[in-house]
């Protein structure tokens, strides 16, 4: 529904001689201008109960006392405005709060476009030709700072009991940390909800991946309450299996056949990648494990001589790499690989390409925070065919999870 009718938009337009875009900005700066000004008077009327000039109404030993000049920034740049003042001094207007000089809300404006991946100066560069104010890298980064404190309080929150499935992957940045430039990896650990949703449980910066790191960071899930896990899907992170083994003993462990068969295939000659590939799609996607075996020692037996170390890295690793085949093919396309959470580091990686180094471990964090809750906020649906996925599983693990619906 239009604010304005043709009629008085065409007298709007006759009256300030708008013939450009420019001309129609001005106008539109000065109208804000003067419904700003008439709101604060408004504001002053409604507080001492009498309209300026009506003193015949005025029931109250309080007065208007003038006015203070403020420059404020708003959307169509710097302007001075008149605060209208109360001899009491009790007056303190709501829409241009006291000690408040920006009403324009560019903090959220220049948050959002950090989050979007944009440097400092590019930032300083689009607020400075949109608005007409001028923001310094400085600034942008007091700005941003604003938002620490709420990482770590959504770090730190209460989490759900039990996760069906978590996903736990690293993804890798560079970092300026006293004067060198250090690979810094973010550990992002991924929970499917017992309704089916996706949800980034956390995100841990700059550790030394170990079983004690991982076992600290499984020990901080327990301690934001998760009690239960029935199925981690992991890559082949440095000490993980120990952890899950040491905090969740009952946890199914399920290591990325995809991420396995990626490693295997670094060491195949090229003229024989397509063959071995198609000869080890008979091995994951047996029926059950049993034939998977005797598709293995069928494989085994053709490429051993030829290439040793794949092989024995499948054998080194069944115990974790198996697991998926005794689950129907709804839990099986959920768990044997950890493409959901890679989907998740493809949408870190859109934002973050421009920034090649990070100035610091607390830059990194904060841009990845803020990519997070926008990727989250996407995350509307639930996985396909949950209902039978969940069933399956209360079937297949009577007693864990009944509690908890």
């Amino acid at each position: 529904m239009s604010l304005l009718t043709k009629e008085q938009l065409k007298t709007f337009i006759s009256q300030n001689n708008i013939q450009s875009v420019n001309d129609l900005y001005l106008s539109l700066k000065e109208l804000f201008k003067d419904a700003l000004q008439e709101m604060l008077e408004a504001e002053l009327s409604s507080n001492l109960g009498y309209e300026k000039y009506e003193k015949a109404d005025k029931n109250t030993s309080n007065s208007r006392n003038g006015y203070t000049q403020k420059t404020v920034k708003t959307q169509f740049g710097e302007m001075e405005i008149d605060i209208p003042r109360d001899r009491n001094g009790e007056f303190e207007p709501k829409i241009v709060p006291k000690y408040k000089r920006d009403i324009s809300g560019i903090e959220e404006k220049v948050i959002a476009l950090y989050a979007r991946g944009m440097s400092t100066r590019d930032i300083h560069d689009q607020i400075k030709e949109i608005y007409g104010i001028d923001i310094s890298a400085e600034m942008v980064s007091k700005i941003t700072e604003r938002i620490v404190p709420e990482i770590k309080e959504w770090q730190s929150r209460p989490l759900e009991k039990i996760y069906p499935f978590i996903f736990m992957d690293a993804i890798h940045y560079k970092v300026r940390t006293d004067g060198h430039i250090i690979n810094r990896a973010a550990y992002v650990v991924l929970g499917v909800t017992i309704e089916g949703n996706k949800d980034i449980l956390g995100i841990w910066i700059g550790e030394n991946e170990s079983a004690r790191f991982w076992l600290g960071v499984l020990n901080e899930l327990k301690n934001r309450g998760v009690e239960d896990v029935l199925i981690f899907s992991v890559d082949g992170l440095t000490g993980i299996k120990e952890a899950i083994q040491a905090a969740f003993p009952n946890s199914e462990i399920q290591r990325c056949v995809i991420h396995q068969l990626r490693n295997c295939f670094k060491y195949v000659s090229y003229k024989h990648l397509k063959e071995f590939s198609r000869d080890f799609k008979s091995v994951y996607q047996a029926p059950n494990e049993e034939i998977a075996k005797d598709e293995f020692e069928k494989l085994k037996n053709k490429w051993q001589s030829h290439y040793p170390y794949a092989i024995k890295s499948w054998e080194s690793n069944w115990d974790v790499l198996s697991p998926f085949y005794k689950f129907p093919s709804e839990i099986r396309k959920i768990m044997y690989t950890t493409n959901i959470i890679e989907g998740f580091h493809r949408q870190l990686r859109k934002v973050t390409k421009s920034k090649t180094i990070f100035p610091s471990d607390e830059s990194l964090e904060k841009m990845l925070y803020l990519v997070s809750m926008n990727v989250i906020k996407k995350w509307t649906q639930r996985y396909n065919n949950w209902d039978m996925v969940l069933n399956q599983l209360l079937i297949m693990y009577p007693g864990r999870l009944e509690k908890y619906i």
